[in-house]
C-alpha cells in the first residue's frame, strides 16, 4: 500500500494521483513506484489507451522534497547520482510509455514537478496555474530533462528567466506560446483531461503509440534518421488491424471502431 500516491484503473485509462498533500505533492518514492507501475501496466494492457497524472488538493507537484534533498549533501557522489537517476528513470518511463500520458495541472507545478509535467505528452492546466523552475532559489540546478524540454518549447530568453531567476510563468502565457495543450477554468482541469483520455480511447491506440515515439525521436534525430523511422513505423502500421478498420471505415463512409482492433496491432 502506497500512502502518498495511488493508481485508479478506469478500464480504458488509468489515473495516477499524487497525494503527498502535506508537502504540496512533492515527489516521493511512493509516486515513483505507483507511476512506473501504472505506466508498465498501460504498456502491457491493450485495453488501456492513456494515463492521466494529477495531484490531490489542488496542486500538481512541488518538485523535490527539500527535507530529503538536504540529507544528500553528505552522500558520496555516486549515491547522489543514483538518487537523481531515480527521477530520470521515472521521466524515461513517461517518455517511453507507448500510451499517451496527460498531465492535469491544477494550481501549478514547481521544480521537478515542471519536469514531470513537461515529460507528459499533453498538459491540461488551470489557466491561472503557475510553472516555476524554482531550483535556483535553493542553489540547485534543473534536472528531469527540464532544460532540454523548455529549450524545445520556449524562447531562450524566457527559459533563462525561468531557470536563472526562478520566475513563475502562468499556464495562460505558456498556452499562448504553444508550450501546453489546453487551459481550463479552475475546477475544470481534471474533467477536461478525462475528456481528452476518452477521445484518445476512441482512436487507434497502436498508431498513437507509434506517433508518440516518432514525435519524441524528432527532437534528437536527423531528418534522414527521422524519415527512416517514419518509414519503418508506417510499414508496421499499414499491416495492422487498426489500419484495416480505419481504411475500411473511410471507404464505407462510416465511423471507425478501433476498439475491435485493439490488441491485434
Amino acid at each position: 500500500m502506497h500512502e502518498l500516491a495511488r493508481c485508479e484503473d478506469h478500464g480504458d485509462h488509468l489515473i495516477v494521483v499524487n497525494s503527498n498533500t502535506s508537502k504540496r505533492n512533492a515527489l516521493s518514492p511512493d509516486l515513483y513506484r505507483v507511476l512506473v507501475d501504472g505506466l508498465d501496466l498501460a504498456a502491457r494492457e491493450s485495453r488501456i489507451t492513456s494515463v492521466v497524472l494529477r495531484g490531490d488538493g489542488g496542486y500538481f507537484c512541488a518538485g523535490g522534497d527539500l527535507g530529503l534533498l538536504a540529507t544528500r549533501r553528505e552522500m558520496p557522489r555516486d549515491q547522489r547520482l543514483a538518487r537523481i537517476e531515480e527521477l530520470h528513470d521515472v521521466i524515461r518511463a513517461v517518455l517511453n510509455c507507448p500510451k499517451p500520458v496527460i498531465a492535469a495541472v491544477e494550481g501549478g507545478a514547481a521544480g521537478a514537478g515542471v519536469s514531470l509535467a513537461f515529460a507528459c505528452d499533453m498538459i491540461v492546466a488551470d489557466r491561472d496555474a503557475t510553472f516555476t523552475a524554482a531550483y535556483v532559489k535553493a542553489g540547485l540546478v534543473p534536472d528531469g530533462g527540464l532544460t532540454s524540454t523548455l529549450a524545445a518549447h520556449l524562447p531562450r530568453e524566457l527559459v533563462m528567466r525561468m531557470t536563472l531567476l526562478g520566475e513563475p510563468v502562468t499556464a495562460e502565457r505558456l498556452f499562448s506560446l504553444g508550450a501546453i495543450s489546453q487551459i481550463e477554468p479552475a475546477g475544470a482541469v481534471v474533467p477536461a483531461a478525462l475528456a481528452l483520455a476518452e477521445r484518445l480511447g476512441a482512436g487507434p491506440s497502436g498508431a498513437q503509440g507509434r506517433i508518440k515515439a516518432l514525435v519524441n525521436s524528432a527532437h534528437t534525430s536527423s531528418r534522414v534518421e527521422q524519415m527512416n523511422a517514419e518509414r519503418d513505423a508506417m510499414a508496421d502500421a499499414i499491416a495492422a488491424a487498426e489500419a484495416a478498420e480505419g481504411i475500411a471505415a473511410f471507404l464505407e463512409k462510416r465511423r471507425p471502431d478501433f476498439t475491435k482492433a485493439r490488441g491485434t496491432t
